[in-house]
């Protein structure tokens, strides 16, 4: 398979971070010792490769409506996760009843990763990965009732991903979607001081509202929420008693900031539903 140098330098980053972290990154930096233990294989790595594990103790909320999108209808469902990484999401989706779920990445590592994990979670048997190009997969048209994908469209040409989304999902079926957004300057000022974390395509390609909506252009109804702003200012208590009332609090906050139209594209994160898919 002959790739594009940009997706050499994605497998060769993926498959770094992969080795450092077996499954369940984000939740490594306030987890159990056991979790951390089991999963993170270098330590020392581990604080230089996945150092923003920290924002990621702010996500409850974003991770909750994802949810509740994802597992709506799952039930007996054919399902894809798109770029899985280790595999987390696919096997969520098997334990809350999907008939058959399938894992892509283009990391070799990740999909390892993936397999020996569904295994350990009892879901081998409704779980399948596989090495693909997510641009251009092997499955066949109208395969999948839904898709999941998490900070994965970033990486990767937009239009192509979206015509190739679009494609392989069935008429009736649904795409979940989360985001990291690029209006914040702060937020993008990190990336851009922090580039051991992310690939030089990674930060230039950080979705905005322009690239979102684009995707209008293959799915016909598209519903979005944004979400973290104020709450950002809670990740420095996070191993504090005051962390969740706070972190409540601010969501709260957050609820009525981000009802603002100016104030939305400064969220950090954004999940997206795109349902009704526009067939070529």
């Amino acid at each position: 398979m002959q790739l594009e140098e940009r997706k050499l330098k994605e497998i060769e980053h993926s498959d770094r971070r992969r080795s450092i972290v077996r499954a369940y990154e984000y939740h490594t930096d306030a987890s159990a010792e056991q979790l951390e233990e089991t999963f993170v294989q270098e330590k020392e790595e581990f604080d230089e490769h996945f150092s923003n594990m920290k924002f990621y103790s702010i996500t409850k909320s974003s991770f909750a409506h994802r949810d509740a999108l994802l597992y709506q209808g799952i039930k007996g469902a054919v399902a894809l996760d798109y770029c899985c990484g280790n595999g987390e999401v696919a096997i969520a989706m098997a334990k809350r009843g999907a008939a058959k779920v399938y894992g892509i990445d283009i990391s070799q590592v990740a999909i390892d990763n993936a397999r020996k994990l569904a295994q350990l979670e009892g879901v081998g048997h409704i779980c399948e990965f596989a090495v693909m190009d997510a641009e251009h997969t092997a499955f066949s048209d109208a395969t999948f009732d839904i898709v999941h994908e998490y900070g994965a469209l970033h990486h990767l040409d937009l239009p192509a991903a979206f015509s190739e989304l679009s494609r392989i999902l069935k008429p009736g079926g649904r795409l979940v979607c989360t985001e990291a957004l690029r209006h914040n300057p702060l937020i993008h000022w990190y990336r851009k001081r922090t580039p051991q974390l992310r690939t030089a395509w990674e930060v230039e390609h950080i979705l905005g509202f322009p690239e979102i909506y684009s995707g209008r252009t293959y799915f016909s109804q598209l519903n979005m929420r944004t979400f973290h702003l104020a709450a950002l200012g809670a990740v420095p208590l996070r191993r504090l008693p005051i962390f969740e009332p706070l972190l409540g609090l601010l969501n709260g906050i957050d609820r009525l900031l981000l009802s603002i139209p100016l104030l939305r594209r400064m969220a950090w994160v954004a999940v997206m539903e795109y349902r009704q898919p526009v067939k070529a």
